[in-house]
């Protein structure tokens, strides 16, 4: 089967067109490799990612207590995206489980494709931010195994998603339109999430969404903190990210309409955050209009790095509670 016809037979691709199929096909290499086969390599500079054909590949890590596995990947998901999203090192090894075919994406021929079109590199980050969205839930999902075994699990929080906000107040349009001037968006996507994004401020502590909801907007920090957090069962609320000024948070459940994976509160002395409703997203980031590059590479560098931390909270709690029940 030619590469072309494999991509479009791949649900990540479907909101590519024909020319940029054929485009992203010359930026690929389909490479088959044996059981126990070394994709990746914890620490090394590599950009290139992968996607998943046919067999499989563990995600993990090697500690003094053995390795800690991140996830195992079945045909139709990508790897080593992060990397080429955050440019930053390895943070696990990759090996093949099984006879596995892979996609190579060639990091090289990725980016100079993309400078040339622009709404090619649109599709190719918003098939990232899927990815990584997806990945980012395994992964929050993957802390509540070390503790599976515990009868002692907390009570979560009582709230009511559907609440009407009790923090909006009024900004001048200029000190909303600073955060978006910082991250050299466009002088149509600063008016456009300027004048419909909606401020609220919070006091310390308070609940912004909880694990479970249903998300209709995500967020950027305007002021303060922002705290993601999840409730591990007997041990309490675990911090998995603490959010500054700039750093966008709410948008996977916008991408895979699931609820959300973690809860969101304002940290220490209060924040200030803007929402924007899902429709408003929808209409800036959707590949088959005239679409935010810039947006989506922040959003996919936001999840980049989450997940790196996230992980390293795996990789932690493996050293101080041994190895989780067996992945089923």
């Amino acid at each position: 089967m030619k590469l072309t016809d494999l991509l479009r037979e791949q649900d990540l691709f479907t909101h590519f067109n024909d020319d940029q199929i054929a485009l992203l096909g010359s930026c690929l290499a389909r490479v088959r490799l044996p059981r126990a086969a070394r994709v990746l390599a914890e620490g090394d500079d590599s950009r290139e990612a992968y996607f998943v054909v046919d067999g499989g590949v563990r995600l993990f890590r090697d500690t003094p207590y053995g390795p800690c596995t991140f996830a195992r990947l079945t045909p139709g998901r990508f790897f080593g995206e992060e990397s080429f999203v955050d440019q930053g090192p390895r943070s696990c090894h990759a090996e093949t489980n099984a006879v596995t075919d892979l996609l190579s994406f060639n990091p090289v021929a990725l980016s100079v494709v993309q400078e040339k079109d622009p709404r090619f590199g649109v599709a190719l980050y918003w098939t990232f931010w899927r990815s990584l969205a997806e990945r980012l839930r395994t992964s929050n999902q993957e802390l509540l195994r070390f503790f599976e075994a515990s009868q002692d699990a907390p009570d979560a929080p009582t709230i009511d998603s559907q609440r009407t906000p009790t923090g909006e107040f009024r900004l001048a349009l200029s000190e909303k339109r600073e955060v978006f001037q910082e991250q050299k968006l466009s002088s149509m996507e600063i008016h456009f999430l300027t004048s419909l994004s909606i401020e609220k401020r919070l006091p310390s502590g308070e609940v912004i969404f909880q694990e479970g909801d249903l998300g209709d907007r995500m967020y950027v920090v305007l002021e303060g903190q922002v705290r993601i957090s999840k409730q591990i069962p007997g041990i309490g609320e675990e911090a998995l990210a603490i959010l500054e000024r700039g750093d966008y948070f709410g948008e996977m459940a916008l991408i895979d309409s699931l609820p959300r994976s973690a809860d969101a509160r304002a940290h220490t002395g209060g924040a200030v955050v803007l929402m924007i409703p899902r429709d408003v997203t929808t209409a800036i980031l959707d590949p088959r209009r005239q679409t935010s590059l810039r947006l989506l590479q922040i959003l996919c560098t936001t999840l980049a790095q989450r997940l790196r931390g996230v992980d390293d909270k795996i990789a932690s709690w493996h050293m101080l509670t041994g190895p989780p029940p067996p992945l089923g």
